[in-house]
């Protein structure tokens, strides 16, 4: 494995792996702050007296942050370089994470919550960013690693929590846990500080704005908006759905938690199938195939096959990994990468944030998931739509080009 480093600080090989390793750590981080919060948010708003307002803010906040501080990343990261941002955006996490245990104030938990999803936000481009400029020919084997390690920190975070409380007594403990993996994932960053490659930093062609009359662009946000739309009413609504289709609370959990587990093999499966051709429409094709057919079963198929459904939704959500794989293979170079990944998920998660409300709107006005299965079956019409539009082989910058 080789890595795009200055040849003058060492030995390209060991900077390759130390890069691999701090990539793996970040990305383990990402969602700790996020997925953490939901198994004890209701002893967190007993506790610190949190209104029914503060914790809807709350659930809100990852959106925000993610499409707000997203999009400011690569300006940053022009000004203050990929690495050291990075080292920033994690300490800046474990900070965020350690700091909303250590004062029993509502406040104080939403506004340093929010101070920790900006650091998990900058890590959402960079990496993509980062992957582009030290692997540019192993774009599929290390979006593979990234989206594995995501999953795993996900998964992690959210089954641990309440275990973690149950040894200590104390939810403070359980979510400040977290803050000592964030430190963890420092460490690397730290010893790359001075391998800092570099870039191009005029920025003349790779800012977000020379992005907004792309068409290849909004095709990949609206791709990366619809798959993470379709993610956030899953974990918002399966165990409500499966309620309605006669499974117990212990029951549900246990579809929840396997449903959530499937996202690491799939992480690991799809980037490395698809980075194999240039072309990524068939595996588009493929996993809206799978969609379909696990949402045509929890809609109208036997309930009694609910797990079986729910994989097909699984398989389906390869289409997380594919997406952030194309910020790469769409570009040529680290810079456009990085307008592309603000770009692209800025507008994506802004998008992806209204699913929820929007299916619990309309399941409160009807009663019934006819109306909300529909708007699921759009999403995943428009998701294929842009998706075949996304995945030719193609480059931004030639689109750049053609229009001049």
């Amino acid at each position: 494995m080789s890595a795009l480093v200055p040849e003058s600080r060492g030995r390209p090989g060991s900077l390759a792996w130390l890069v691999v390793l701090g990539i793996v750590l970040a990305a383990l981080n990402l969602r700790t702050g996020v997925t953490s919060v939901g198994p004890v948010l209701d002893e967190i708003a007993r506790t610190l007296g949190m209104s029914s307002v503060g914790t809807g803010l709350l659930t809100t906040l990852p959106v925000l942050a993610f499409a707000g501080v997203g999009a400011v990343t690569p300006g940053l990261s022009r000004r203050l370089g990929e690495h050291r941002l990075l080292l920033l955006a994690l300490v800046t996490l474990g900070v965020g994470l350690l700091v909303r245990v250590l004062v029993d104030s509502a406040a104080v938990f939403l506004v340093s919550s929010a101070v920790a999803l900006s650091g998990g936000a900058v890590g959402n481009v960079l990496i993509p960013t980062l992957i582009k400029r030290h692997f540019p020919a192993r774009t599929g084997i290390m979006t593979t690693v990234y989206t594995t390690a995501l999953a795993v920190g996900t998964m992690l975070a959210a089954a641990a929590t309440v275990p973690i409380e149950n040894m200590s007594g104390d939810w403070h403990v359980a979510l400040g846990v977290w803050a000592a993996l964030a430190a963890v994932a420092a460490i690397p960053w730290l010893a790359l500080l001075r391998s800092e490659p570099e870039r191009d930093t005029g920025g003349q062609d790779e800012g977000i704005r020379g992005l907004l009359g792309s068409p290849l662009a909004w095709t990949i946000a609206i791709y990366f908006g619809t798959q993470s739309m379709i993610a956030y009413i899953m974990f918002g609504w399966l165990a409500t759905m499966l309620g309605d289709l006669g499974y117990d609370s212990a029951q549900a959990g246990l579809i929840v938690g396997i449903f959530t587990a499937l996202n690491i093999p799939v992480s690991m499966f799809v980037p490395s199938v698809a980075g194999r051709f240039r072309d990524q429409r068939p595996v588009v094709v493929g996993l809206v195939a799978f969609y379909v057919i696990g949402f045509a079963g929890l809609w109208a198929g036997p309930a009694s096959l609910a797990l079986v459904w729910v994989a097909f939704v699984a398989v389906g959500m390869g289409s997380f990994p594919l997406a952030l794989m194309m910020l790469g293979l769409r570009t040529r170079t680290p810079e456009t990468t990085a307008a592309l990944s603000a770009f692209g998920q800025s507008a994506g998660y802004l998008i992806a944030g209204a699913g929820p409300l929007l299916v619990g709107v309309l399941h409160d006005a009807t009663g019934g998931w006819a109306l909300p299965f529909t708007l699921i079956f759009v999403v995943i019409a428009a998701q294929l739509v842009t998706g075949l539009y996304a995945g030719r082989d193609r480059y931004l910058e030639d689109e750049r080009r053609a229009r001049r």
